[in-house]
């Protein structure tokens, strides 16, 4: 499993991890797509838009492998603002498994995140 060196480990001042310290020996955790609705607690959004952040600020538009990030706060991102980059050979269950963000989903999901405020 690979270990995003830099990555935050989780948000800030919470309890919301961002990744894993270790493997789990039966396998990882499958990715698999979450509705976020409208409804959904200040806290749990504030979370998934620093998620979002992180990941923007360390991948951009670049595939990445999800190696050591957490499967349930990816899952709520999954399906949406980031997609597996080989559709058809996709294992939710891998850690080698090649992700990447969709821009244009990503923009229009979180525009406090691309506002010209120094993000790229």
């Amino acid at each position: 499993m690979l270990k995003h060196r830099g990555f935050p480990g989780r948000l800030a001042g919470t309890d919301f991890q961002f990744i894993i310290r270790r493997a789990n020996p039966k396998g990882a955790t499958p990715l698999t797509p979450r509705e976020r609705f409208p409804d959904r607690r200040p806290p749990d959004r504030r979370a998934d838009a620093g998620f979002m952040l992180a990941l923007w600020e360390h991948f951009g538009t670049e595939p990445f492998e999800r190696g050591n990030l957490d499967a349930g706060r990816l899952s709520w991102l999954f399906g949406r603002e980031v997609v597996a980059v080989d559709k058809d050979g996709f294992d939710p269950t891998d850690y080698d498994a090649e992700l990447q963000i969709d821009e244009a989903i990503a923009r229009a999901s979180f525009p406090e995140i691309f506002d010209g405020k120094g993000h790229r």
